[in-house]
């Protein structure tokens, strides 16, 4: 049986002709987003914002977590000419934030990272001044693969631990909570200069203490910037949501990332990882924008 959805949470459907728009020109480069293969509700106000969310690497993933409509499957041959397809792409729309993501990878030997690497340089060829943010699977933790892609400098280096460890073996059951947090760890120790981000989906059967507990542990190793959403169940095939978080507890967790010193925290029912990303950009970045700003007039 359908679960009736809240009335904060009344879906905002983007328009047809708008989803059409962004499809025509990705597959045109053949590139994948997040945002359109998803059918994000967020999708128009964040191409409005000059922001959006490539997914590299195909859209196949090796992976099958319980929360995630993405394909599974063998994962596909890697384009060589995706990184410059991108980053021309990017040039096209004038974007000042890209989100750079990718399916999960276990069947590469570098676990996909050294496309992520040359995806943040053929960015920064094309506009230096563009911000760079990259949204990576864990890469089964090996170090030399966070640093391949460190080594490209993002500005900012995003990987999800999308819900508490005791929820990991049933949303997450070929990742790790403390292989999460480690991941994040090794970002600082490898460049202390690059902001990190993490974020966690609410309505999957967490209490109030695993979620404080949560951002805890990732305020302990160093993360800059969270993001806190409502989990919806994509397909029948997925986990069922165990609860709809009111905005009013979505608001509390936002005052305690605050208090344990988050540089930026975003909380909310339509929430999602690369949603309002540029706002984080704002709060860290300001020069940077400007210029862009400035470039564009």
């Amino acid at each position: 049986m359908t679960q009736r959805l809240p009335e904060w949470l009344t879906i905002r459907l983007p328009r047809p002709d708008t989803i059409k728009q962004v499809e025509e020109m990705m597959r045109s480069k053949n590139l994948h987003t997040v945002c359109e293969s998803a059918r994000c509700p967020n999708l128009p106000e964040c191409w409005s914002k000059k922001t959006a969310t490539f997914m590299i690497l195909g859209d196949t993933c090796t992976r099958s977590c319980g929360f995630c409509a993405i394909k599974v499957g063998r994962g596909l041959q890697v384009d060589a000419n995706e990184p410059e397809n991108v980053a021309n792409v990017t040039n096209d729309l004038g974007l000042k934030h890209v989100v750079v993501t990718s399916v999960a990878r276990d069947d590469l030997a570098d676990e996909g990272s050294m496309q992520f690497a040359e995806t943040i340089k053929a960015l920064r060829k094309v506009n230096p001044l563009t911000i760079v943010e990259v949204l990576t699977p864990d890469f089964k933790g090996k170090r030399w693969c966070i640093q391949n892609v460190t080594d490209a400098r993002p500005d900012i280096y995003n990987h999800n631990i999308e819900t508490v460890e005791r929820l990991h073996t049933v949303v997450r059951p070929q990742a790790k909570y403390e292989r999460t947090l480690g991941v994040l760890k090794t970002v600082k120790e490898l460049d202390p200069t690059i902001h990190t981000k993490s974020g966690i989906m609410l309505g999957l059967g967490e209490t109030r203490d695993e979620v404080v507990k949560t951002l805890e542990d990732l305020r302990e190793i160093g993360v800059d910037a969270v993001t806190i959403g409502q989990y919806l169940r994509p397909t029948m095939k997925h986990l069922p949501v165990n609860t709809f978080i009111h905005p009013d507890e979505f608001k509390e967790y936002e005052k305690i990332g605050g208090d344990l010193g988050f540089v930026f925290v975003a909380s909310g029912p339509f929430i999602r990882s690369s949603y309002n990303a540029i706002e984080f950009s704002k709060k860290i970045m300001a020069d940077r924008l400007q210029q862009l700003d400035a470039q564009a007039v």
